[in-house]
């Protein structure tokens, strides 16, 4: 009887030990995550309030159930473009999860180096979308972060010159800029510069409206009030370019004022027919965080050393739109 008993107490111990995971489990990646199971993704933007980043999500979301069996999707943004702290604590919470990948569209290109560290000294794989991490911060932080995007400034040199072609040399324009520390604001900003330095306009004010459409409305009212003769304003998106319009519009201006903006976001549409707004530039947010999940998923399984990956941006106007 005691001999039967000892057995029963060993079967016994061995199954609970084998049903917690003692007895031949597999270990768990570096993300946390056994490694059987599918890799985790979050996907980090910036403000959802701004449509190109709901469009973002969307594309993301819809990608991941279409492929529902290689990964799972963790997908958070923040309430405005200017909440670096709130994405600081997402990235934080990202890697108190132990996902195995982060993409994050950062609200700002130096701030949010230090934490992306912190993620891949735990054994995330980081990939950086939209605006790009300033290289110099980089390389003091000793990490290499790949980029996959678009080249900005090649994408607003573009929508610059086509604006360009309805200007005469020394009109002089205005430059509705981005947050001053995003490195897409930035380059954004060169584009717009290279093209109407290049074709003899007077570049007379450049401010920054912080993305935001509300913001470019005050900026534009001001702006026309104090250089009536202004003939065009440069957006760094769409959002602002919006609110140009909306100022114009309200000072009886739309007319001899001419707007080109960034991101191709559907409120424009209707405007670009109309050529009010003249111009914008797609850089397919339904597809760009895609392009970087694709890249996570890559570095994940083929251990591959990170590499920028520059997406396409296209020139969007009424008659590209017929």
């Amino acid at each position: 009887m005691r001999r039967r008993s000892s057995i029963r107490v060993v079967v016994a111990t061995c199954l609970v030990a084998w049903a917690v995971g003692g007895c031949g489990a597999e270990k768990a990646s570096q993300g946390g995550t056994p490694a059987a199971d599918k890799p985790r993704i979050a996907l980090i933007m910036k403000s959802l309030a701004n449509e190109f980043f709901a469009t973002m999500e969307a594309g993301a979301r819809d990608h991941q159930q279409a492929h529902a069996d290689e990964y799972d999707l963790l997908a958070e943004g923040i309430k405005d473009e200017l909440d670096v702290n709130r994405q600081v604590q997402l990235v934080e919470q990202m890697i108190g999860q132990r996902v195995d990948a982060i993409v994050i569209a950062p609200a700002d290109s130096k701030a949010l180096v230090p934490v992306c560290k912190k993620a891949m000294d735990a054994g995330i794989t980081v990939v950086n979308i939209d605006n790009k991490f300033d290289d110099a911060v980089l390389q003091d932080k000793g990490v290499r972060i790949p980029f996959v995007g678009p080249d900005n400034r090649k994408g607003a040199r573009a929508v610059a010159e086509h604006l360009a072609g309805r200007l005469r040399p020394g009109d002089n324009v205005a430059i509705i800029e981005g947050v001053p520390s995003a490195y897409n604001a930035i380059q954004r900003k060169l584009g717009f510069e290279d093209a109407m330095n290049a074709a003899g306009m007077v570049i007379a004010t450049s401010q920054s409206a912080g993305w935001e459409m509300a913001k470019a409305d005050k900026v534009v009212s001001a702006m026309i009030t104090e250089a009536p003769d202004l003939k065009a304003v440069l957006c760094a998106n769409d959002s602002m370019a919006l609110g140009a319009v909306s100022a114009l519009r309200a000072a009886g201006r739309l007319g001899d004022v001419m707007v080109v903006g960034f991101d191709n976001i559907s409120a424009v549409q209707e405007l670009l027919k109309k050529e009010e707004i003249l111009a914008t530039a797609d850089q397919h947010a339904d597809q760009l965080a895609v392009f970087g999940i694709e890249y996570a998923l890559e570095m994940i399984r083929s251990k591959i050393a990170p590499a920028d990956k520059e997406t396409p941006v296209d020139l969007i106007t009424a008659e590209a739109m017929q």
